[in-house]
């Protein structure tokens, strides 16, 4: 498995988490392993924030790229409960990237943000020699709320629901299809209709709509490790045991087809955009027909209950040591 992605929760565990810098009464939610956001006290109020990598992928489309990279740095704030509100936002770019091509992404992000009542505080945007990647920056969001409606990830408790949006992979799905059109090795019909899950990587409507519709009680965004990594981290963070059962998750057009070429489990791939939600068990019907009166697709998977880990269909599973979505990049790229 690549060493690519994300550390591993032995070195956080070992190395950063001791390591924080100056403690301070402030911090009421500090770094954990699994948890998508911090969150401060301000004056009483909770500023929840959250940092990520920014990737622009100019495959997609330029428009599209700027909202697909905006969408994933402030989901991790949005599963907080409280809607983000402030973005900086620093963007290192190749110095092949033209002016047009810059404006182009950059209103894409601003008009976005817009929609979403985002408004962009602070940044940096330059050209740097020796950057040749899609990875060019980072941004840190913020969302101003009450501390009341925190939702922590690790908030699960026996009895809750557990419900899906959009299902396992289609980030990886959406992505690969769209980069590699043509060494996935399926028809073009799968590969036009697996380029479509691009659009389902859009998570922060999904969660204003899911705690709008209330009684959600952890929330979390299946990125890197899948939905095994994200059932595992909230399931291992609350001290209890998720038992799901797989025919009633959704899955998307295209997901299983291209998931088999690339010989990955869907399950264990990225899958930003999928929410993951323990729900209080009267309120799981009400969250999922607000999601899918939204138009996004939905399902109660499974419950909590006591003990550990995750059990799918009377099994339990492990999340992957390394996402193997790097390594079916690293194959489709020729690295």
């Amino acid at each position: 498995m690549t060493d690519l992605g994300k550390i591993d929760a032995s070195f956080f565990d070992e190395t950063i988490y001791p390591n924080l810098g100056a403690s301070r009464a402030d911090v009421t939610v500090g770094p954990r392993h699994g948890v998508d956001f911090g969150v401060l006290d301000v004056g009483g109020q909770a500023v929840v924030i959250a940092t990520d990598p920014v990737s622009l992928l100019p495959e997609l489309g330029l428009e599209r790229a700027g909202r697909f990279a905006l969408e994933i740095v402030l989901t991790d704030v949005a599963v907080s409960g409280v809607p983000p509100t402030h973005l900086a936002m620093s963007l290192t770019l190749p110095p092949s990237w033209s002016d047009d091509d810059l404006a182009t992404v950059w209103r894409a992000i601003s008009d976005h943000a817009e929609r979403l009542g985002v408004s962009i505080v602070s940044g940096h945007t330059a050209r740097y020699p020796g950057i040749d990647s899609s990875w060019v920056g980072g941004a840190t969001v913020l969302g101003v709320g009450d501390h009341d409606d925190v939702v922590r990830p690790d908030g699960a408790m026996p009895g809750d629901r557990l419900v899906v949006t959009t299902g396992p992979a289609a980030e990886v799905t959406g992505l690969l299809s769209t980069l590699f059109p043509e060494r996935l090795g399926v028809d073009a019909e799968t590969v036009a209709i697996a380029q479509e899950r691009v659009d389902d990587i859009a998570a922060v409507a999904d969660a204003r709509t899911a705690f709008a519709a209330g009684g959600v009680t952890a929330m979390h965004d299946a990125t890197e490790g899948g939905v095994v990594g994200g059932l595992a981290e909230m399931a291992s963070g609350a001290g209890v045991r998720f038992e799901v059962d797989s025919d009633r998750m959704p899955v998307r057009p295209g997901v299983e087809r291209v998931c088999d070429a690339l010989d990955v489990d869907p399950w264990m791939v990225t899958s930003a955009g999928t929410l993951l939600l323990t729900v209080e068990p009267g309120a799981a019907d009400d969250v999922v027909e607000a999601l899918r009166d939204r138009g996004t697709p939905a399902a109660t998977v499974g419950e909590v209950v006591a003990g550990e880990g995750v059990v799918r269909d009377g099994e339990r599973v492990h999340p992957p040591d390394g996402d193997p979505s790097w390594d079916a990049f690293d194959r489709l790229s020729g690295a």
